[in-house]
């Protein structure tokens, strides 16, 4: 196994992370900073007012990208458990 390729497979691992790390938070930010403007414009200071939104949201991305993400995990680890004779010899 050369250093190259330990480096591409751990490369690929972290890029995987942070895309379906950036699925869940991202929609989650978006909604946060939306509600943190609707209570600076109202000055309502609520911390369900805060939560409670992006816990929904965060839910509703893995129900509804739950699938894709499941799916891009399991491409990943198909190919790594196909081609691991080839890497090791």
């Amino acid at each position: 196994m050369t250093p190259e390729l330990v480096v591409t497979l751990i490369s690929d691992a972290v890029w995987m992370v942070i895309l379906l790390v950036a699925v869940l938070v991202v929609p989650g930010l978006i909604v946060g900073l939306c509600v943190a403007v609707f209570q600076a414009a109202t000055q309502i200071n609520e911390q369900t007012l805060s939560f409670l939104p992006r816990l929904m949201v965060t839910l509703l991305m893995v129900i509804f990208a739950g699938h894709w993400m499941l799916r891009k995990i399991m491409e990943l680890f198909d190919y790594l458990f196909h081609n691991i004779p080839g890497m090791i010899g």
